[in-house]
């Protein structure tokens, strides 16, 4: 079975004074896998991997990999606007014991479709790890369409896409024109249960950050065709979801972090900023509906 099902949470990096915080780093994975999450996913957006030196990239994806040791799936993000770093990086993954490998579309370049399925098809073909693909046309300003996610999902170890455009129409006609076993995950916790029951496989998820239980339940829920009880939980998740994106992410994520007592430091890298103090007293409200602070 694909190992890329249920929800995965786009873990957070702690720092504390600019430097990696490896002890909150481990304290948060453990904190994840007691909680029933169904995979990790380092150094991806909410990772804040593009303020990260490739020796920290290397750091954060080895200590993740030796926290976990075995119990779930370790998806490492190593994608780059550049082909030959996304290679070196997804490589390095390998060579860590990665179970899969989270690739973006190369963000700035703005290349063409066939520039993207170029850019897939050399990464897939230097490395021999299962690969998923990330679309956020939001961040990157290119959008692959689905056409594209089709031929890509040919090449032998292309396993999956993360697709975060929250556009169900596109998250249907990729998985109609993508074989069975091709792992379509949500890249948006708001659609996560709606993707899942089109045939999706789960979520990579910013809300796992600080209530992986009941993200993990929504997608067993889901999964299991359980209508009624995924319905529940996501309504009582939702207001909680958007409030991880009452600042840009993972600022609130990391905020919320801080005030649940799971890391020392909420604070981002630059050039993101601690969150507005005004969305701040609007985020202590949700939490304090949803008892986590």
């Amino acid at each position: 079975m694909n190992p890329f099902r249920g929800a995965f949470v786009a873990i957070v990096t702690p720092f504390i004074d600019g430097k990696l915080d490896e002890q909150g780093l481990k304290d948060l994975i453990e904190f994840q896998i007691e909680n029933g999450t169904h995979g990790i996913v380092p150094c991806g957006t909410t990772g804040e991997s593009a303020t990260m030196t490739h020796d920290e990239h290397h750091r954060v994806v080895e200590l993740t990999i030796k926290t976990v040791n075995g119990r779930v799936p370790v998806l490492a993000g190593t994608g780059s606007n550049s082909t030959s770093e996304t290679i070196e990086l997804t490589r390095h993954a390998k060579e860590a014991g990665a179970t899969g490998a989270l690739v973006i579309t190369p963000y700035y370049n703005k290349p063409s479709q066939e520039g993207l399925y170029q850019h897939f098809k050399s990464v897939a073909e230097a490395v021999d790890i299962p690969m998923i693909l990330y679309n956020v046309p939001s961040r990157t300003s290119i959008d692959m369409t689905a056409a594209t996610v089709a031929r890509c999902a040919q090449i032998d170890n292309i396993a999956g896409i993360k697709e975060a455009t929250a556009d169900m129409n596109r998250a249907s006609d990729v998985i109609r024109r993508c074989p069975a076993d091709f792992a379509v995950m949500s890249g948006d916790d708001f659609t996560a249960m709606s993707l899942v029951l089109l045939g999706g496989t789960g979520v990579i998820s910013v809300t796992s950050n600080v209530d992986p239980k009941n993200m993990s339940a929504l997608m067993e829920a889901a999964l299991a065709g359980d209508v009624v009880k995924a319905r529940e939980i996501h309504y009582k998740l939702f207001p909680l979801m958007g409030a991880m994106f009452y600042d840009t992410n993972p600022v609130p994520a990391k905020k919320t972090l801080e005030m649940m007592g799971k890391i020392k430091s909420g604070l981002p890298r630059q050039p993101l900023w601690a969150i507005d103090p005004a969305k701040l007293e609007q985020l202590k409200v949700v939490l304090k509906d949803q008892g986590l602070i």
